[in-house]
């Protein structure tokens, strides 16, 4: 593992995120920038995708399960060569790459999601899939702290546990903040990692921006067997621009022209 490698392909995913969403003048920033570092780990590290590979069956396979956060989706495959269609057509009309990934039209997208809940779900059907196939292919899903107050999020992990997917590994991202502020004030769906035991999940924490973190932590997941793993990811929502750090208001906001270039001044280099 190379870090600094690593860094300088979270820095791009950043700024292009920032740019499609500022091209756009819509779309989910905050939250994109946040989880920018676990997709880089996963896409360069983890998971067993490439251009060769992206259109079979036969490998792993990533479900944004929060998927309002699309930016960073379209912005690590990119990065990671996997995607043909140009960023700059993000929400557009009749652009492919729309708010919400849409499975039937990229290349390298896993699964429709935005209706919050429902990506874990899916997830633990393809897991369950890979078990009767008698593949060893892994399935990751990545969570919303605030999604995580759909009941849905929890049927699926109990159905996890319940058939000892070991193949499937969740990845909490708790920024502690969604649309309409903290989580605790709007519903309050911490502790997530007690929860999550309680579940029979195998559990682990670790620094979402921290590659080291990040590492040892999948491999938690891996040296697991017999019950699905859970990984609470500590972020910073809007990780990267100083004014939308820890900021819900940027959850679903577009920056301005003073707001970009603040921005992209920010993600000049790796701080």
């Amino acid at each position: 593992m190379d870090v600094n490698n690593l860094k300088n392909h979270a820095l791009n995913i950043r700024r292009n995120i920032v740019q499609m969403v500022y091209d756009a003048q819509s779309g989910h920033p905050g939250g994109s920038l946040g989880c920018a570092d676990i997709l880089t780990y996963l896409y360069f590290e983890e998971m067993n995708v490439n251009r060769d590979n992206v259109a079979s069956t036969d490998r792993d396979r990533f479900v944004l399960s929060k998927g309002h956060c699309s930016p960073a989706l379209y912005a690590v495959l990119h990065e990671a060569g996997l995607l043909d269609e140009d960023l700059k057509t993000f929400r557009q009309i009749n652009s492919k790459l729309q708010g919400h990934p849409n499975m039937n039209y990229v290349a390298g997208v896993d699964m429709s999601t935005g209706s919050l809940g429902q990506g874990i779900s899916c997830a633990v059907g393809m897991a369950i899939a890979n078990k009767i196939d008698g593949n060893d292919n892994r399935v990751y899903a990545l969570v919303g702290d605030g999604e995580s107050e759909e009941g849905l999020v929890w049927e699926a992990l109990m159905a996890a546990a319940h058939y000892k997917l070991d193949n499937l590994c969740v990845i909490f991202d708790l920024n502690h903040l969604q649309i309409d502020g903290n989580v605790q004030d709007v519903i309050g769906p911490l502790p997530l990692a007690e929860k999550a035991k309680a579940f029979n999940a195998a559990v682990t924490e670790c620094d979402g921006h921290d590659f080291e973190s990040l590492a040892k932590a999948f491999a938690f997941a891996r040296e697991t067997k017999g019950q699905p793993t859970v990984i609470v990811a500590n972020t910073v929502k809007g990780k990267g621009v100083s004014y939308m750090e820890n900021n819900y208001a940027w959850h679903g906001s577009a920056p301005k022209e003073e707001d970009y270039r603040i921005a992209m001044e920010d993600l000049k280099e790796v701080r």
